[in-house]
């Protein structure tokens, strides 16, 4: 049977990504891991396509491609770039939905076996990495010898903990090792995960709890407050991105990113509506082929984002979307409403608060990380946008039994 290949390879291809793509992505350098796990994972989506008899395709995911389509069409159209350069630009923009909209039509499906052994792989990769964070503690540069950087040590954590998370039944004591496995992260001294740590807890005590997922007075203000948590504890960035850039009171490769942020502005306002095209501002394609944009905005003298040295180039992600205009930016805020929506209307149908808060971290997650690092379109984003995909798919799948049981019943 199709689905049962498909549970089984996606499976394997799932822990393969959690090892190479994550865990040891850095440390041993297999830079390619997560094109080769997106090759896999296309493979696999077309196979099950062609299996189908109807060649079942989800609407929404055509969509994205129709969209991507126009854009590389637009990008030729205006020049933004070399053709080799849109090109790979489309590949690297496409992958996190790639990741994302293929599992989620696929719709593998874990057995109770197979997720107690992620969990069990999960928990033995957290120890191994435990003593990686209690030195960095007392040697802040430890965990970056180790794991390259810091912030690689905080995402394989948030891919374990998640992972863990998901795998489980949602119990009490689930949610408190998830929390425990999470806080070795803080270690990584990342103001980042600070704040993405902040909404775990938030999340977990106050929203893990079905009765407290309402839209009402008490909602909103914890939501404020939550927001205003992250805001204290990201402080950091913050302040370096859109307080120190301005006066000039920032390091030199602090510098590159605020003028990206500030660049983008510009382009926003000089591109309405559809930006200024794929592989032009912000991302590796525009630096691997260099853009034309950075000489006409007198930005590429910076350090950083040079033609010589662009190393800082694509290391934020929300600049980059100036190269999909306005009309970009309303489609990707319309992606992460769509997900949303569907974890709620299922929680709302099931009080299931399981699937809703999965979905609300990893969307958390992705949207704070992205503030200092184009985390959507590397390898951990890939990652991430494939665990949301198994989420909404188990919420399909969940559905369509509750649908068979219904209709059963009044047989």
């Amino acid at each position: 049977m199709t689905q049962d290949f498909i549970n089984k390879q996606f499976y394997n291809l799932y822990i393969f990504t959690l090892f190479f793509g994550i865990i040891l992505y850095n440390p041993i350098g297999f830079k390619s891991a997560d094109e080769i796990c997106a090759l896999l994972l296309l493979v696999m989506f077309l196979f099950a396509v062609f299996k189908s008899k109807n060649w079942e395709f989800n609407k929404v995911f055509l969509f994205t491609i129709a969209v991507f389509t126009f854009y590389t069409s637009y990008s030729i159209y205006i020049s933004s770039n070399t053709k080799a350069a849109i090109i790979t630009d489309l590949i690297i923009q496409m992958k996190p939905y790639l990741g994302f909209f293929a599992v989620y039509q696929l719709r593998p499906l874990f057995d109770k076996i197979q997720k107690k052994i992620l969990q069990d792989i999960c928990l033995v990769l957290w120890f191994i990495l435990l003593p990686i964070g209690l030195i960095g503690i007392f040697d802040p540069f430890f965990i970056g010898k180790v794991m390259v950087h810091p912030t690689y040590f905080a995402a394989a954590i948030v891919a374990l903990s998640l992972t863990y998370l998901f795998c489980g039944k949602y119990t009490m004591k689930e949610k408190v090792i998830f929390l425990f496995m999470l806080s070795i992260g803080l270690a990584s001294g990342r103001s980042k995960f600070y704040g993405f740590f902040a909404l775990a807890i938030v999340s977990i005590i106050y929203f893990g709890k079905a009765n407290n997922i309402k839209m009402n007075l008490k909602t909103i203000l914890i939501f404020i407050c939550t927001i205003t948590l992250i805001c204290y504890v990201a402080w950091e960035k913050i302040h370096l991105y859109f307080v120190a850039g301005i006066t000039g009171e920032v390091e030199e490769d602090l510098i590159a990113r605020y003028v990206l942020y500030s660049t983008s502005i510009l382009i926003f306002k000089d591109y309405l509506p559809l930006g200024s095209g794929l592989a032009s501002f912000a991302t590796h394609a525009s630096g691997a082929y260099y853009s034309d944009i950075y000489s006409k905005y007198g930005i590429d003298h910076v350090w950083g984002i040079n033609k010589i040295g662009w190393e800082f180039i694509a290391d934020t992600y929300y600049p980059s979307l100036a190269q999909f205009g306005i009309v970009g930016i309303i489609l990707y805020i319309s992606f992460w409403i769509y997900v949303l929506r569907k974890a709620y209307l299922f929680f709302l149908k099931n009080k299931q608060a399981k699937y809703i808060i999965i979905t609300l971290l990893i969307t958390g997650y992705i949207t704070i990380e992205n503030i200092a690092d184009a985390s959507i379109t590397s390898n951990r984003g890939f990652f991430m946008m494939m665990l949301l995909g198994l989420t909404m798919a188990e919420i399909k799948s969940l559905e369509l039994k509750n649908k068979v049981s219904i209709i059963n019943s009044k047989q």
